[in-house]
C-alpha cells in the first residue's frame, strides 16, 4: 500500500464530494439557459404558426360556405343574423318592460320604411312629397296606441289628405307643376304607401294597446320569424321546385312546407306557454300568419320587380331596407289582431 502511495496511485477510487456531482459552472447554466429559451420561442413560434393555419383554413371555409349561401338566396348571413337578434332583443325589451317604447319604435321604423318605399317610387317618375309622407307615417303609431278606434281612423284619413293635399299644393310652383294624368298617378302613390305601410303597421301597435296585448304581439312578431327561418332552412337544403319564379326565384314549394311546419309548431307552443289558449288557436293563427307573411313577401317582391330595384335600401346589411324585413309582417299584423278579437277572450 505504501509503495501504491509512494508510486501516485491511490488503492481505491476517488469519490467527487457530495453536492458538487455534474454541478455546472455560471457560464455553462447561462449557455444551457439560453438554448432552453430558444427551443421554447421555437415550440410557441411553431403553435402559433399552427394556430394561424387552423384559423385561416376555418375563415376560408366559413367565408366559403357564406358566399354560396349568399349566391344561393341573396342575402349576408352573418350579418342578417347579428341584426336580427339585436332588432329582436330591443323589440322583446320595449313589449315586455315598456309598451310607449314600442309604439316610439314603431314610429321609427315606419318612418324609415315609408320613406324607402317613397324612394324607390321615384325610380319609376312617380313624386311623392317626404315631409307629409313621414308627418303622416308616425302621427298613426301613437294615435293607434293613445286614441280610440274611432279617431285612430280619423288620423289615417287626415294623413292619406295631408299627402294629397301638399302634393297639389306643389302645382302651384312651376318646377313641379306637371300634367294631370302624371298628377293623379303621383297622388295614388302618394296614398298607396299610407295605406301599405303606416296603416297596416298601426294593427301591431292597437293590438299591443290591448289587454295582453303585447303578448300577442310578440307571439305574431315570433311566428312570422319562424316562417322565415323555416322557410330559409327547408328551401336552402329541399328547395327544387319554384314557387313563384318571375315574382321571387328563390322561393320554393319546399321552403314553404318547411314554413308551415315551423308556424304549426311554433304557433302550438306559443298558443300553449304564452298565450293561454286552447292548442288549435295556435294551429290558425300559425296557418294564417304563413299565409299572410308569404303573400306579404310575394307582394314586396312584385313592387320591388315593377320598380326594378333588389333591396328597398341598403340600410341593414344582410337584410336590404326597412321595408325588406316589414314585407311578411304587416299583413300578418292585421290578422293576428282579427285572429285576438275572435279567440283571445279564450285566454284562461
Amino acid at each position: 500500500m505504501e509503495d501504491d502511495v509512494a508510486s501516485g496511485r491511490s488503492a481505491e477510487p476517488t469519490t467527487p464530494e457530495p453536492g458538487k456531482a455534474g454541478k455546472l459552472g455560471p457560464q455553462e447554466l447561462r449557455s444551457q439557459l439560453k438554448d432552453r429559451r430558444a427551443k421554447f420561442e421555437r415550440q410557441v413560434e411553431v403553435t402559433r404558426a399552427d394556430i394561424e393555419r387552423q384559423v385561416q383554413a376555418t375563415k376560408a371555409q366559413f367565408d366559403a360556405t357564406n358566399e354560396r349561401i349568399e349566391a344561393r338566396v341573396g342575402r349576408n348571413l352573418v350579418n342578417a343574423i347579428l341584426i336580427g337578434v339585436a332588432a329582436g332583443g330591443i323589440m322583446l325589451v320595449s313589449l315586455i318592460i315598456f309598451k310607449v317604447i314600442f309604439v316610439v319604435l314603431a314610429s321609427a321604423v315606419v318612418a324609415f320604411a315609408a320613406l324607402e318605399l317613397r324612394k324607390a317610387l321615384e325610380h319609376t317618375g312617380r313624386r311623392v312629397p317626404a315631409i307629409p309622407t313621414v308627418i303622416s307615417a308616425v302621427a298613426m303609431q301613437p294615435a293607434a296606441f293613445f286614441l280610440h278606434d274611432v279617431w285612430r281612423w280619423s288620423v289615417v284619413l287626415l294623413g292619406i289628405l295631408l299627402v294629397i293635399v301638399w302634393r297639389v299644393a306643389e302645382q302651384l310652383i312651376a318646377t313641379r307643376r306637371t300634367d294631370l294624368p302624371t298628377l293623379v298617378r303621383d297622388l295614388a302613390s302618394g296614398t298607396f304607401i299610407q295605406v301599405y305601410v303606416p296603416f297596416l303597421a298601426s294593427f301591431a301597435v292597437y293590438l299591443v294597446a290591448q289587454p295582453d296585448g303585447e303578448w300577442w304581439t310578440l307571439a305574431f312578431l315570433i311566428l312570422v320569424i319562424c316562417v322565415d327561418v323555416g322557410a330559409y332552412a327547408s328551401g336552402l337544403s329541399f328547395g327544387k321546385h319554384k314557387m313563384a319564379p318571375v315574382i321571387s326565384p328563390n322561393k320554393t314549394w319546399e321552403g314553404f312546407a318547411g314554413a308551415g311546419v315551423a308556424a304549426v309548431v311554433a304557433g302550438v307552443l306559443l298558443a300553449i306557454l304564452m298565450l293561454g289558449v286552447p292548442w288549435w288557436v295556435g294551429v290558425l293563427l300559425g296557418l294564417l300568419l304563413l299565409g299572410s307573411a308569404t303573400v306579404g313577401d310575394l307582394a314586396e317582391s312584385l313592387i320591388k320587380r315593377d320598380i326594378g330595384v333588389k333591396d328597398m335600401s341598403s340600410w341593414l346589411p344582410g337584410h336590404g331596407g326597412f321595408l325588406d324585413r316589414l314585407d311578411s309582417i304587416l299583413p300578418s299584423a292585421v290578422v293576428a289582431y282579427v285572429v285576438y278579437l275572435v279567440f283571445g277572450s279564450l285566454a284562461s
